[in-house]
């Protein structure tokens, strides 16, 4: 066998444990996400009760990057401190190692025994927790099994050819290493797996010490980018502080570890002589003496983290909740009120941002039109911020009328925000293409469109209406509008249309979009309430009535 078959049956057996990773992290979120959910809120009341949380947490997760959303949403909502977030993640970091010291232990013995005890929960768990157990221990067994087959495959592909001398590169240059152990844990959002890979490597004597703790260093270093890049797209700098307090502690870290490199490979070495098991005390080592270095510094770095990245004032952000005040989720009934006022401001910004069309359209300026089309952050920022509010909220906690009413809510929220999308993308993205053309609106083009725009604000008020008072026949009338925009568009497109509004079928494709989303947001919920709906559109079967003939 070559070298390069050779790597690509070890990438494969990589992936295989990739997998099995992901398989016990989402076995766990799933059969136990929102007990984690509400036993993070409880413990972050003091920074060592956080930082156990964390600890307890991942262990369980075994992703520090799913702790790292989690309790990402819990701060950027303002349920808890900085100082204690913080505290989390350091816990995460230490967290994430265990499962890295249980498997540097010979367990490869158990993997069929896991995956036909996993196979068994999984096929007879039907929707319970079982079924998700059994997720977790098949996880585990691929772990164990894509370990084993590694373990083989790293001594037979280190005599080839063209291995050796990647090999010695590695080896003559940590930053290298500390770079590619980054990359493969951003790309696989997972640090557990690297490290058992390096490990791996480790105990053939396929890369020497010094190289194994490098990629483990990088290792940790990429599993902290993917949190950067889920908050970049935040408008508010407060929300990135928590991933870049986190990012800027792990890059601390690394750097003063790699810069005693040699120091503490000596040390290692002659404490724990089996390289296995020499990678997982480093990796452990290392997130134990980040915590103990930063722990009692958290609240002068927070300070730091604060004035380097201010909050936005929340009078200038339209995107920013109002009321979604974490203290309201003690109680239901506050909750859901809260949220159904933060979803009655997505109708507002919705219907300015339809004002901001109407005039946008009346002009040349690219700049007002991108400036319009910015406006739907505003709605994707609400949505998601209502989402991770309800989210809290266990079903435990709601009767069924609560539960249909935080039901109306999300359906509420995601309709409007897919209004904000199709407006953006199908009516405003068109126009933008047409100006960077050149091409300009035709007068009565534009009018028509203007009032198309004009209807969709009065049903943006309309659909509020309904979902504020869930009165039955105003939710018929606001369902009768889907059935005006569906003989808009037929009059618009037919051949012979000498009626109907003069407007381009793309525009007028796209303004429907809007109208259905609308109605789909507040008129469908109430009148499936009331049974007003059919099951389907299809005529009940029956005689069939012939046409005419040709």
């Amino acid at each position: 066998m070559d070298a390069g078959l050779a790597l690509l049956d070890l990438a494969g057996t990589v992936a295989l444990l990739l997998w099995g990773v992901h398989m016990v992290q989402t076995g766990i979120a799933r059969a136990f996400g929102p007990d984690l959910r509400r036993f993070l809120r409880t413990f972050l009341r003091r920074r060592l009760a956080a930082f156990a949380a964390g600890v307890g947490v991942t262990a369980i997760l075994q992703s520090s990057t799913a702790t790292a959303l989690m309790i990402g949403g819990f701060a950027a909502a303002g349920a808890i401190g900085l100082e204690s977030a913080l505290a989390v993640m350091l816990g995460a970091n230490v967290g994430t190692t265990l499962i890295v010291q249980l498997l540097s232990f010979n367990v490869a013995g158990a993997s069929p025994a896991l995956l036909l005890a996993g196979l068994i929960l999984f096929r007879r768990g039907g929707e319970d927790r079982r079924r998700d157990l059994g997720r977790v221990a098949i996880g585990l067994g691929l772990v164990l099994l894509a370990l084993h087959q590694l373990v083989g495959m790293v001594a037979a592909a280190a005599p080839l050819r063209g291995i050796t001398p990647m090999l010695s590169l590695l080896a003559a240059q940590p930053l290298i290493d500390v770079l590619a152990g980054a990359a493969l844990a951003w790309a696989g959002h997972s640090s557990v797996a690297v490290v058992l890979a390096v490990m791996s490597f480790a105990a053939r004597g396929v890369i020497p010490d010094g190289a194994a703790f490098a990629l483990v260093l990088g290792a940790n270093l990429g599993t902290a980018i993917n949190p950067v890049l889920e908050a970049g797209g935040r408008d508010d700098p407060a929300a990135r502080r928590l991933p870049l307090g986190n990012l800027a502690s792990r890059v601390l870290g690394v750097a003063i570890a790699l810069a005693l490199l040699p120091v503490i490979v000596t040390a290692l070495a002659a404490h724990e002589p089996n390289p296995s098991r020499a990678v997982a005390d480093f990796h452990t080592g290392f997130n134990l003496v980040l915590a103990l270095l930063f722990l009692p510094a958290l609240g002068p770095f927070a300070a730091l983290l604060r004035k380097v990245l201010p909050a936005r004032d929340p009078a200038d952000d339209p995107g920013r909740p109002r009321y979604l005040d974490a203290a309201a989720l003690a109680s239901p009934a506050l909750a859901l009120a809260a949220a159904g006022r933060e979803a009655l401001r997505m109708a507002d910004a919705l219907e300015a941002m339809l004002a901001g069309a109407e005039a946008a359209l009346a002009g040349t300026d690219r700049r007002r039109l991108a400036a319009v089309r910015r406006q739907d952050d505003v709605l994707d920022r609400l949505h998601r911020a209502i989402g991770d509010f309800l989210g809290a909220l266990g079903p435990d906690q709601l009767d069924a009328a609560q539960q249909r009413r935080l039901s109306e809510t999300l359906v509420f929220a995601a309709n409007l925000e897919a209004a904000g999308d199709a407006l953006d993308r199908a009516v405003l993205g068109q126009v933008a293409r047409r100006l960077k053309r050149g091409l300009v609106l035709a007068e009565a083009e534009r009018e028509a469109a203007a009032r198309l725009l004009r209807r969709l604000a009065a049903t943006t008020r309309a659909a509020a209406a309904v979902f504020l008072t869930g009165d039955g026949a105003a939710a018929r009338l606001l369902a009768g509008e889907k059935q005006g925009f569906r003989a808009l568009e037929a009059a618009a497109t037919a051949s012979r249309a000498g009626r109907g509004e003069p407007i381009a079928a793309d525009l007028l494709r796209g303004l429907k979009q809007v109208n259905s989303a609308l109605v789909a947001a507040a008129a469908y919920p109430v009148l499936q309430g009331e049974g007003a709906l059919l099951e389907s559109r299809l005529r009940a079967p029956g005689p069939m009535v012939p046409g005419p003939t040709p």
